[in-house]
């Protein structure tokens, strides 16, 4: 599974998952550790220009603003 992460913080993470033959990219938000951690999926497209309207209307990001995480 790959997994880019924004450059700011770090929080806003994009997953990129084969199920049945497609790929599917999830956009989750992580909470910090001190809040209690956790995720919030905040939705699942099946191509790139859906996974670019995703994160505009859902997080202050663009597709420039992701790195892949380490």
């Amino acid at each position: 599974m790959s997994e880019w992460a924004c450059g700011c913080c770090g929080r806003w993470r994009v997953s990129v998952e084969l199920i049945r033959g497609r790929y599917c990219y999830r956009l989750v938000h992580r909470y910090p550790e001190r809040f209690g951690g956790g995720k919030n999926v905040l939705g699942e497209v099946s191509s790139v220009g859906e996974l670019a309207r995703l994160l505009r209307r859902r997080t202050p990001l663009d597709l420039a603003d992701l790195r892949e995480a380490g």
